[in-house]
């Protein structure tokens, strides 16, 4: 592996990666050049050159690409590999061997977040309440009671999530794992399901260390009796639909809330530590009726686009987007000792707080 010289790097110029999109993709796929785009803005904004670069199987191209680039950083926006959530490790195990510092958690806090049913293991492991679950043959006829939930094992954006990914009956589960995989690919696993408040905890690298911004949780409103309380791949991503129209964001709370705001912030700084994560992170939990938080997963490098969950918060603490951007370029990964981080050409600071999120975003 050929590393790329340190006195050679570019300190202005900073690569960003993202997935490489086909003309047709869907909206959670689309979504990703709209958060390029966003990333490329603060960082001109800031000083940088920013030069983006989309990344498919061809690795070797990628390395030689920046080879070529010398950037001295590298803006890791990416989610999958030709569309497989399965290989996102790839592009930071890629960096870290070329020596090259890059935004956002390393490759092992990505690979272990993102392979849910590992994850799970590691936050029971470390006291981290989290739903029961079952994988592989274990998942057709788990041994907990539900409700249940079939999840995918790797991809995120709520996809493959609907409300028919739930069922109240375990012999169900068997023929719903079979259909998901026949419709869409890939590994699946059945969770418990908790029927409770959804709540999303967004954090940030800081000088002080890891920052916690506004909690937020999401809301159903006027959903029907027996229409799951869920935020499905609709919900996120259909605009115009009722999920996404009637599944609301807020930050405004009570004082007979305190508690569980301790609770869930508790939960998510512990997931932080845990993990080793770096850079951003946002963490989605479910609170039961006996007010006990629960883990579903830990989403690393959540999106930055503007109507996400992430910056939603971010907006909330007085962040815009440029403010962001900036917070997560000082706290790279892979700097190796002596190495320069890229410094800003220009002392401005935009710091307008992004416009809070219309529909859920992701």
């Amino acid at each position: 592996m050929t590393l790329v010289p340190i006195r050679r790097r570019r300190a202005d110029r900073v690569a960003v990666l993202h997935d490489a999109v086909a003309g047709q993709g869907g909206p959670d796929e689309q979504d990703v050049l709209v958060q390029a785009a966003a990333v490329q803005q603060a960082l001109a904004a800031l000083g940088y050159t920013p030069v983006l670069l989309p990344v498919t199987l061809d690795l070797a191209r990628l390395r030689q690409e920046l080879t070529g680039l010398n950037p001295g950083l590298v803006f890791n926006l990416v989610e999958s590999i030709a569309g497989q959530g399965r290989l996102i490790h790839l592009v930071p195990s890629l960096l870290e061997a070329m020596g090259l510092p890059y935004t956002g958690a390393g490759a092992g806090p990505i690979w272990l977040t993102s392979q849910k049913p590992m994850s799970k293991r590691l936050m029971a492991a470390g006291d981290i309440s989290t739903p029961a679950w079952a994988e592989g043959e274990q998942a057709k006829n788990p041994d907990f009671a539900g409700p249940y939930i079939v999840k995918s094992v790797w991809e995120h954006a709520s996809i493959g999530i609907d409300a028919e990914a739930i069922a109240d009956d375990r012999h169900r589960l068997a023929a719903m794992l079979r259909r998901r995989q026949r419709e869409r690919g890939g590994e699946w696993f059945v969770e418990r399901f908790i029927d409770g408040r959804e709540f999303n905890l967004s954090l940030l690298s800081g000088k002080g260390g890891v920052e916690l911004l506004p909690p937020a949780e999401m809301c159903f409103i006027d959903y029907p009796v027996g229409k799951p309380r869920i935020v499905d791949y609709a919900a996120k991503w259909h605009e115009g639909s009722f999920e996404y129209t009637h599944t609301v964001r807020r930050f405004d709370f009570g004082a007979d809330d305190r508690a569980i705001l301790a609770a869930v912030s508790r939960a998510a700084l512990a997931c932080w530590r845990l993990f080793e994560l770096g850079g951003y992170a946002r963490v989605d939990i479910r609170v039961d009726a006996d007010g006990r938080p629960w883990v579903l997963e830990i989403n690393i490098n959540p999106c930055l686009s503007a109507d996400a969950g992430f910056m939603a918060a971010a907006a909330r603490a007085g962040l815009g987007a440029t403010a962001v951007v900036e917070r997560i370029v000082g706290h790279p990964n892979g700097v190796a000792a002596g190495a320069r981080r890229p410094a800003r050409r220009s002392g401005r600071e935009l710091n307008r707080p992004a416009a809070e999120a219309v529909g859920v975003g992701s």
